[in-house]
């Protein structure tokens, strides 16, 4: 039986505030993590920043910081990116859209080539990397956002090398809708509390291209929803990979 409805934004973040935890030798010192949020794509209002005030997310995670000794830096400048900038951070946590390389909708300053393959690089020396919603509608594949793409097909290695690093890519969402979602791996940092069956209304994304390495931790009855995008088999809303000696939390869903 379902075990019912949960309290998404509290439930999400403990599990990503678990993960990152897991990213971390035991040290005094504070850990520090990039939460970078620029949108070349669609912004979400929980990620914007208006009269130079913290936007909602920031302020949350700041809540989650002072209760885990953990310092965030908040920037969408994509020009930062590279080995030197990177390598003062613990993890960098993802809430983008499209292109990072190109200006796009916020204008912010986009990262270059050299600035994206500095981010794999560092990952893969050890650090800790957390995509969240968005994050998988980042670097498409082929520029598949563009109008009469398709966006079903799966490109398997072909597929952008963020795609392959995060570990699957976004393709649309229908309409808001309750799902039910399965714990595939209790066991896993911040699932042992939540059951073994959890359901909320959510903006659910569809996705594919999942890198083949990816270990599945909650899968979606896509059956039962409502919309064309979702009449498919059960395919997986989080997961956690390996990438180098580095690790890497991707997640389907909005978590607040």
């Amino acid at each position: 039986m379902l075990t019912g409805m949960i309290k998404k934004p509290f439930v999400l973040l403990s599990v990503v505030g678990l993960f990152l935890a897991s990213c971390f030798t035991a040290s005094a010192a504070p850990k520090k993590i990039l939460f970078f949020t620029k949108s070349s794509g669609f912004e979400h209002s929980v990620i914007s920043w208006k009269d130079g005030r913290p936007s909602y997310a920031e302020k949350v995670l700041l809540q989650l910081g002072e209760k885990n000794d953990w310092e965030f830096t908040f920037s969408k400048d994509g020009s930062r990116f590279g080995k030197e900038y990177l390598a003062q951070f613990d993890a960098v946590f993802f809430y983008t859209t499209g292109d990072l390389c190109s200006p796009g909708t916020d204008k912010q300053p986009p990262m270059t080539p050299e600035g994206k393959q500095a981010l794999f690089e560092y990952v893969r020396g050890g650090k800790g990397f957390v995509g969240t919603h968005a994050a998988s509608d980042t670097f498409h594949t082929t520029n598949e956002s563009q109008k009469g793409a398709d966006r079903y097909l799966n490109h398997g290695e072909k597929a952008d090398a963020y795609v392959r690093f995060l570990g699957g890519e976004f393709i649309k969402h229908g309409a808001q809708q309750v799902a039910r979602n399965t714990v595939t791996d209790p066991k896993f940092p911040g699932f042992g509390k939540i059951g073994s069956e959890f359901a909320f209304q959510e903006e659910w994304y569809s996705l594919k291209d999942f890198t083949p390495d990816i270990h599945v931790l909650t899968v979606i009855d896509a059956p039962a929803m409502k919309g064309a995008e979702y009449d498919r088999p059960p395919y997986p809303t989080t997961w956690a990979r390996k990438e180098g000696r580095g690790r890497v939390w991707g997640r389907s869903a909005r978590w607040m």
